[in-house]
């Protein structure tokens, strides 16, 4: 018997196994709400913004390992997603996110809130495409769902016409489905595998670089136990915070000179951009490289590397373990320990409240937790200085560096991990770009803690005027009017207040809000925002403005040229 194509789509959730979607309601979409009103398997998480409806979805799918599910209408509800479907596009989010679209006939014709979608997303997505035959429908749906999540994770769209939801067809949801051209790597080259161990083997200071790909294929303990076996010291991309046990091994000297001085750089997982390699032509200028990676298009294309291998990451170390047996890197470990230990991760503590103090706060705090972060210095500060394990999970934007992205993203993630604690860290300037997702965090009872770290700036454009524009701080001060002066070099008594009042906001909407200004009121903070289970609390931390993230490389320069103080 035939069935309509919106009684089909929400049959292809339910065997699917969804039960959530982030959905924001429009004209073009009218009819698959409709559908999903009759049945109570899924839940629908109404957003106030479709770009945070995305980073919501990238939170719950990065968080749970499931596929994020996300439905919008046609025009502008479309347009508004693209900016989360580049960011799980370029850290690799598995998303299937339907969108409406106005009726065949019309398509091509400038009708009421009609864009090509498909089109506009080809390049930020893995797979997009139109559905233009009810008979294709099934077989659509199925083929997003297995893109999505096989091999190298991505974002897939289909844009679904209104004619196609109402129109009747087969009512078959296929259990599997055969794409051609389409063949995720399943294997190791077991002769590159052996050339790359062999080359690790005999390295006299080698180096295993982790990126997000060990995350993604949840290879962290393979990883721990191999490097643990080899004793090979380990270092993590951004991305890559968390593939092993880590106190802050991102963005550290001693990490950035061992890339420099290393005779092998094993990495496993990235894809070498520049935030990872500054000039290309100086990075690990001494080492051998070996890069294991699911994605084909990734090997060599920014760094010529000595041996390729297309793995999944999991795969190719089950296999090294195998092989895996001690070597002697003692005096390369002590010459790492003595770079920590000539410049330590340390911020002075003779100035106040720092960043430093409030993540070593939250690592006392949270045993158990997943850390989401927003853009700029809150995210290089926590990814410095957070604290990962196998308790603890960090989700941040890499490859796009979305601001807005932490908020959301961790409403998101609590939604789908109700029993974990959720921690948001984020700035004054990125909180403000999807704040408006407060009204969802209330309504769908996410208490999650949101600690604020409020410099008064957009931070980490305001540290590269400080550091290579000669104190021009131009656009960055978020507390400056039209009354102020036009060539202000920082903050003095005659600034204005600033604007909104954080905690005031956060009330507002009935959450909590706590403001901290001295180290010695960090914990009772933490403490206390964890004893609301009803709403999320906003910790409005005041730190100073001129604090910045060090060491730091600038654009563009080899990563041995680091500023340190």
């Amino acid at each position: 018997m035939d069935i309509t194509g919106r009684k089909l789509f929400v049959k292809a959730l339910q065997e699917e196994g969804v039960d959530t979607i982030f959905g924001y309601p429009g004209g073009t979409v009218t009819d698959l709400f409709d559908e999903l009103y009759k049945q109570d398997e899924i839940e629908i998480v109404l957003p106030r913004h479709e770009q945070g409806l995305l980073h919501e979805a990238e939170g719950y799918a990065k968080s749970t390992g499931k596929v994020g599910v996300c439905l919008v209408t046609s025009g502008p509800g479309a347009t508004n997603i693209m900016t989360g479907l580049a960011d799980a596009h370029y850290d690799n989010i598995p998303l299937v996110c339907f969108t409406g679209q106005v009726p065949l006939s019309l398509i091509g014709n400038d009708a009421f809130q009609e864009v090509d979608i498909v089109g506009m997303t080809r390049s930020i997505t893995k797979y997009g495409v139109t559905v233009r035959d009810r008979k294709d429908l099934g077989k659509i749906i199925k083929m997003a769902f297995h893109i999505a999540s096989t091999g190298k994770p991505g974002p897939v769209l289909i844009d679904l016409p209104k004619d196609i939801q109402t129109a009747s067809g087969p009512a078959e949801y296929p259990d599997s489905v055969q794409i051609r051209g389409y063949k995720p790597n399943e294997s190791v080259h077991i002769g590159q595998l052996k050339k790359a161990y062999k080359l690790l083997k005999s390295a006299k200071k080698p180096l295993i670089l982790a990126g997000g790909g060990v995350n993604i294929a949840k290879a962290n303990e393979l990883l721990k136990e191999f490097a643990e076996k080899m004793n090979v010291p380990v270092v993590t991309t951004i991305m890559g915070k968390g593939a092993i046990a880590t106190t802050g091994m991102h963005g550290k000297y001693a990490s950035n000179k061992a890339v420099s001085e290393c005779d092998v750089l094993f990495s496993i997982g990235t894809r070498f951009n520049d935030r990872i390699t500054g000039d290309l032509n100086e990075f690990a200028p001494k080492a051998k490289i070996v890069h294991i990676d699911v994605d084909t298009a990734s090997i060599s294309r920014n760094v010529v590397v000595d041996v390729p291998i297309v793995s999944d990451a999991k795969l190719a170390l089950e296999k090294l373990l195998e092989w895996a047996e001690p070597k002697d890197t003692a005096a390369w470990q002590e010459r790492i320990k003595a770079w920590n230990e000539k410049n330590p991760l340390e911020m002075r503590r003779d100035r106040g409240m720092t960043p430093q103090m409030i993540m070593e706060h939250i690592n006392h705090t949270f045993d158990e937790a997943i850390f989401v972060t927003d853009v700029g210095q809150n995210q290089m500060w926590a990814t410095q200085y957070l604290d990962i394990d196998e308790k603890r999970q960090m989700i941040t934007s890499g490859g796009l560096g979305t601001m807005g992205f932490g908020f959301p993203a961790a409403i998101g993630a609590k939604i789908g991990n109700r029993d974990t604690e959720v921690v948001c860290v984020t700035g004054d300037g990125g909180f403000q770009m999807n704040i408006q997702e407060m009204a969802t965090a209330i309504v769908q009872g996410t208490p999650v803690i949101i600690c604020l770290l409020n410099n008064q700036y957009l931070g980490m454009v305001r540290q590269m005027q400080q550091l290579f524009y000669g104190k021009r701080y131009s656009a960055v001060c978020l507390r400056k009017r039209r009354s102020c002066p036009a060539n202000c070099k920082g903050p003095n008594e005659a600034c204005p207040p600033y604007t909104p009042d954080f905690v005031a906001l956060a009330e507002s909407y009935g959450a909590h809000g706590i403001r901290v200004e001295r180290e010695e009121d960090i914990q009772a903070a933490l403490d206390k925002a964890r004893t609301y289970k009803d709403a999320p609390t906003v910790i409005e931390f005041l730190i100073l403005s001129d604090e910045i993230v060090l060491p730091m490389v600038k654009g563009g320069n080899p990563m041995s040229e680091m500023i340190l103080k």
